[in-house]
């Protein structure tokens, strides 16, 4: 491919975000069958400020700035789609995200933190604590999941997310970008930020257990305060799983997050393929 770039993206409203070296683009369908792709440029916060390319702090990076253009790419492709008539402006966006923050916060930490607290004196010491808020933050996210993937617009996100991930294994394996290629794919891919997240959830059971126990309003804020460290252990993680995904270590660190990945993503049909294949076509350089 050139180069070291690991492509990606997300599936956004009827299409598909892909972020390359230098470009992003958004690709969706309208409602009469065309597909319509946006790009535009986009140069990495890592590569202005090479401090924050270093291991251990990248990681929380790459998720910020991740949220940043996904949020942009859901905002761009519900106009495309016509769901929506008016584009977001910059502080819209930003308090979206901020409101979406403190709701994770709330159904992912607070509430998992403090079932515990209040059930403490039933479980043990520090680490039994930990493994059991640990235990039941990823109960709740797997059922936080599985509740949203009865919804038909979700159905078809993840059906979007399984195109986007079609596209990336068909230009990972130096084959054409073709629907003819990508059909016979995977589905799963392990970059994929679902199993990043199953990573952190279970890397934050050994890090809170440092955190020692305290006020439920201490447990709250320090589990929130170290998130970028866990978020950069994930991060690396994930890097050297996917290095050596072909050895048996790495296969079996993966495994968990991509049968996760199962519930988040679907089997596209051929015109959702197409519109993830454009997207990522229009961010690889010299594309032909």
């Amino acid at each position: 491919m050139g180069n070291n770039f690991q492509y990606g993206g997300q599936a956004v409203i009827e299409g598909v975000m892909m972020r390359g070296p230098n470009s992003v683009a958004v690709a969706v369908r309208k409602p009469d069958g065309e597909i319509v792709v946006e790009t535009g440029p986009q140069q990495p916060l890592w590569q202005k400020h090479k401090f924050l390319g270093w291991p251990l702090i990248r990681g929380t990076v790459v998720l910020v700035d991740s949220l940043i253009i996904g949020m942009r790419g859901l905002n761009r492709s519900a106009i495309l789609s016509g769901e929506e008539e008016e584009q977001l402006t910059n502080a819209e966006v930003f308090w979206t995200g901020v409101i979406a923050a403190l709701l994770a916060i709330a159904l992912f930490v607070a509430f998992p933190t403090g079932v515990v607290h209040f059930t403490r004196d039933f479980i043990g010491g520090v680490w039994a604590q930990n493994l059991v808020e640990g235990i039941l933050r990823i109960f709740v996210f797997l059922a936080y999941v599985v509740a949203i993937s009865h919804i038909q617009e979700i159905k078809r996100v993840f059906m979007y997310h399984g195109a986007e991930h079609k596209a990336v294994h068909t230009l990972e394996a130096g084959q054409q970008l073709s629907v003819e290629n990508a059909r016979s794919q995977s589905t799963l891919h392990p970059r994929c930020g679902t199993s990043f997240l199953l990573i952190v959830m279970v890397l934050s059971i050994l890090v809170f257990t440092g955190l020692g126990e305290g006020p439920l309003w201490w447990r709250v804020v320090s589990r929130v305060a170290v998130f970028p460290v866990i978020a950069g252990l994930g991060y690396e993680l994930i890097k050297l799983t996917s290095r050596y995904a072909n050895q048996g270590w790495a296969r079996c660190l993966m495994a968990p997050g991509l049968w996760l990945q199962k519930l988040t993503t679907g089997e596209p049909d051929e015109a959702q393929m197409e519109v993830a294949l454009r997207a990522l076509q229009a961010v690889v350089p010299n594309n032909s």
